[in-house]
């Protein structure tokens, strides 16, 4: 059995995460579902980070400590997820010891070995992003310097810092790249990454902080904390029982390295070079691939909770149902450029993806299967017509594109079929072949094709929408839960249950 191990990046558990960040954890989800139907042995791994300069500023504004800041996010965050059937084996916290205890280890041994050394920093500092930039990278603007990133205001720093010595890796990590084109991914990205930080020349990176102390301490250093890009990007192997001094635990052995760390384009390079060049000092493999997602926006702007253009997954999931919102946010999603999202594009792309194709072909297929063969419909021979042809090559493709992480392309076929099986109904019209006893077996036979595609959406459908895919294949006498190798059934014995999809009224 192939082992698969994914994980999103961990969010900042700074606020209530809004359904673009919640689209990541769907995505990633998604996709280990996928390889569970595939019979991979998954694990899939999320949390929060839960450090920094900004909770800790953001605690004492609201009065509590950090710690219970971060409680209180991180139990919205995971309510937000639940409500998307987002179901990870493992949440880690950068709070928790267990993470804690080996970040110190590790933090100890690069130091010990040379890879971070102690220095001073001088420059623009962008609070809510956590990130460092020189006078050359910030923006300047009528009302001062700006983070490139964000656009928000950036704050001259200077302090005493620990370096991780980057640069000592930067001819490896760049052959690392051009060698493994799957490494970034899509395409677009790596392209980013080489043009913009490979080539002009990778720089040591700041490790270290003496202006705040929420975050895990430097223990031979007093005063220093540890920054960001050692604390959260070391999640993805604390949680699995990495050891510094080589004990590591049953799940790191088995699991690491990464198959695919999921994440938005944002963070691309933290995870890109400054994690690789990270795991290298350590002699560890790296991921075998980072994919940066695009970002979802509100009517085509970025979401913001303080300009109210954020909407959350919970209530759209509450309104429409976690089918549709799970739908929608895999089908809309490009992988080079932003998708959008609103209450009429969800209403529109459901209505006429889920309840007018998927929904309308399971209710007449299942109501005629019971009106004319009191629900079993079992041919004498298997039929052989475009409609089936169509499931078999659209599953292939829908493989394809779920292997490269489109889940745009990868519904779309698997809804060809569904598209498909409608038009057939009004070609074959089978309450005509229902008057002619003489075409019994005729019927059974067209009835069989558009129960097929059902059953062959069932599973192509089941890692995006596992809860109206269940309910569908009960309604076809189908075990719940399917295997992507499922060998199609003689005939079927089906019993109509609720309608899968409502039409979306706003």
């Amino acid at each position: 059995m192939n082992t698969f191990y994914t994980t999103t990046s961990i969010p900042y558990a700074s606020q209530k995460p809004h359904i673009g960040n919640t689209y990541e954890a769907i995505l990633t989800d998604a996709v280990a579902r996928y390889h569970k139907l595939l019979g991979d042995d998954v694990y899939f791994l999320t949390g929060t980070d839960e450090h920094g300069e900004k909770i800790e500023r953001l605690a004492e504004a609201a009065g509590v400590t950090p710690q219970q800041f971060v409680d209180t996010v991180t139990a919205e965050l995971r309510h937000e997820w639940d409500a998307c059937m987002v179901e990870p084996d493992d949440f880690i916290r950068t709070t928790e010891q267990r993470h804690m205890d080996i970040v110190k280890r590790m933090f100890k041994k690069l130091y010990d070995q040379g890879d971070i050394y102690k220095g001073a920093y001088e420059g623009w500092y962008c609070v809510p992003d956590e990130a460092f930039y020189t006078d050359s990278q910030v923006v300047k603007a009528e009302s001062g310097h700006v983070c490139p990133d964000c656009g928000r205001p950036v704050e001259k720093l200077k302090e005493e810092t620990y370096f991780f010595r980057l640069s000592a890796y930067a001819d490896r990590l760049a052959a690392h790249i051009e060698a493994h084109p799957e490494f970034i991914q899509p395409e677009s990205r790596k392209n980013e990454m080489v043009n913009g930080y490979v080539k002009p020349g990778l720089q040591d990176f700041s490790v270290s902080r003496t202006s705040f102390t929420w975050g895990v301490p430097v223990e031979f250093d007093p005063g220093h904390v540890m920054y960001v890009w050692v604390d959260a990007l070391s999640n993805y192997i604390t949680a699995l029982g990495y050891d510094p001094d080589g004990k590591s635990g049953e799940l790191f052995e088995k699991y690491w390295p990464c198959d695919v760390h999921i994440l938005g384009k944002d963070v691309l390079r933290f995870h890109t070079l400054y994690w690789p060049g990270m795991l290298m000092a350590l002699g560890l493999p790296l991921p075998r691939s980072i994919y940066g997602h695009p970002w979802y926006l509100m009517n085509s702007d970025k979401m913001s909770k303080s300009r109210g253009t954020a909407i959350y997954a919970s209530e759209l999931a509450e309104r429409y149902g976690v089918d549709c919102v799970r739908y929608y946010c895999l089908r809309e999603m490009p992988v080079s450029r932003d998708g959008n999202i609103s209450h009429e594009l969800l209403a529109s792309r459901c209505n006429t993806d889920l309840a007018n194709d998927l929904g309308n072909l399971a209710s007449r297929s299942i109501t005629m299967a019971e009106k004319y063969f009191q629900g079993d419909v079992y041919p004498e021979e298997t039929p052989e017509n475009e409609v089936l042809a169509l499931c078999a090559a659209s599953k292939d493709r829908v493989k394809g594109a779920m292997d490269g992480l489109s889940t745009q392309l990868a519904l779309t076929e698997a809804m060809s079929p569904v598209v498909r099986a409608n038009r057939f109904i009004d070609e074959t019209s089978p309450w005509i072949l229902a008057k002619d006893p003489g075409k019994a077996e005729d019927l059974k036979g067209v009835l069989y094709t558009l129960l097929e595609t059902l059953r062959n959406a069932s599973v192509t459908l089941y890692p995006v929408m596992p809860l109206a895919m269940g309910k569908l294949r009960a309604q076809l006498g189908l075990p719940e839960v399917p295997v992507w190798e499922e060998t199609p059934p003689k005939g079927f014995s089906v019993k109509r249950g609720e309608n899968l999809f409502p039409r979306i009224e706003l």
